[in-house]
């Protein structure tokens, strides 16, 4: 055991990650990315490590108002652009086997379909990673809490505009939602059961 991690006990797991399919083409896009970028670093080895497990990886996108456009060609669309935006999704791309969602405001469970295929896999823990740590990752935290999910939100895993925001993020979701905020290296995973 990991001295000060975290094991997992939940059999049912899975790996959601939130908005990291993303241009930053918006205010402040620029001051997230760069607070984003270690963050991906990290849920790209935590993603590697729960693929090991065959725990199931949950992609929940805004479609940033592009309603013509389906999350494989939001992919596309990201990567082919030569913006600031491209090394950060490059790194946190899907694979084949990969869950998607997209989403049309904050929370990701807000008029999606997330709930029916947290059910269909038979999901009872979360590992909550993502983009904005105080935006979309705390309302979609907020909302599987209410639902009644075991919630892991690793602290290295999630980003906001500001390190004040991120830790004030992190500080509510870790006292109200009793999420565990253990950083992913640390968190030990066991091998998912459906």
């Amino acid at each position: 055991m990991i001295k000060g991690g975290a094991i997992i006990e939940h059999t049912n797991i899975a790996l959601i990650l939130i908005d990291v399919i993303n241009d930053f083409q918006f205010d402040d896009g620029e001051q997230l990315l760069a607070q984003a970028l270690s963050a991906a670093k990290n849920i790209a080895n935590l993603k590697e490590r729960a693929k090991m497990y065959n725990i199931p990886i949950i992609y929940v996108n805004d479609n940033f108002k592009n309603w013509d456009l389906d999350f494989v060609e939001l992919v596309e669309q990201c990567l082919r652009q030569e913006e600031r935006d491209k090394p950060f999704v490059k790194l946190l791309k899907p694979n084949i086997g990969d869950y998607h969602i997209l989403k049309p405001s904050y929370s990701g469970f807000y008029a999606t379909p997330l709930q029916l295929l947290l059910d269909d896999l038979n999901i009872d823990t979360l590992i909550i990673t993502g983009v904005a740590g105080d935006m979309c990752v705390q309302f979609t935290a907020n909302d599987a809490f209410m639902r009644g999910f075991n919630l892991y939100v690793p602290k290295d895993c999630i980003a906001s505009k500001t390190e004040a925001a991120n830790d004030i993020a992190l500080k509510q979701m870790k006292e109200i939602l009793k999420a565990d905020i253990t950083v992913a290296d640390q968190v030990v995973l066991h091998h998912y059961i459906q």
